[in-house]
């Protein structure tokens, strides 16, 4: 059974990227349970060249496939404000419920047609001695007026689709591994892992 380390400390993504690879003959684990306790610095100006940077310093420690991401929020309105800062965004220890009020905040008076955002997400699959393929997925929508739902995290209370009617804090698991940009991308990423098994 081949093995596959998803390198994050997040411990949502790791829930969501194990949902969607169910199924799969492959051991999904986690750095802490493979022993790994770095904390790879995203020096890159890209979604994909964090991606990378992550997948790549990783897999130079483990025998196994390694999953990297770099996600997050994009908001037109504020120069696609927090983008690649998105879990440093107004400081790292800064709790998402405040991010989150900070950011409606900013957007008080500002009519839904200017609210545009989207969550971003570059995925990278690496190897040792392979090519590392990187996927990007994408989901468009807007942010609401206020912060809705419990399920999720991070900037999901805040984030509505037109398709949702809602936040994406307020859909199932299910639902969100069906439209999330996380998801998007993990599907691309699952074709390759079945080439590679």
């Amino acid at each position: 059974m081949k093995r596959i380390v998803v390198a994050t400390q997040n411990k949502g993504k790791v829930k969501e990227i194990k949902e969607m690879l169910e199924g799969l003959p492959v051991e999904v684990k986690t750095m802490g349970e493979v022993g790994i306790d770095v904390d790879v610095e995203e020096t890159g100006s890209t979604f994909e060249e964090n991606a990378v940077l992550k997948a790549e310093a990783i897999s130079k420690m483990v025998d196994a496939l390694v999953i990297a991401d770099d996600s997050g929020l994009e908001i037109d309105y504020l120069n696609k404000e927090p983008g690649v800062y998105s879990a440093r965004y107004l400081g790292k220890d800064t709790p998402y419920e405040v991010k989150n009020q900070i950011i409606l905040d900013r957007l008080k008076d500002v009519p839904k047609e200017k609210r545009t955002a989207r969550f971003v997400c570059a995925m990278a699959l690496c190897e040792a001695n392979k090519e590392t393929f990187i996927a990007r997925g994408v989901i468009e929508g807007y942010i609401g007026y206020q912060s809705e739902g419990e399920n999720g995290f991070g900037y999901d209370p805040i984030f509505f689709t037109d398709e949702l009617g809602t936040s994406t804090a307020n859909i199932s698991m299910e639902e969100k591994n069906k439209i999330s940009h996380r998801a998007k991308a993990l599907k691309q990423i699952i074709e390759k892992i079945k080439e590679r098994i």
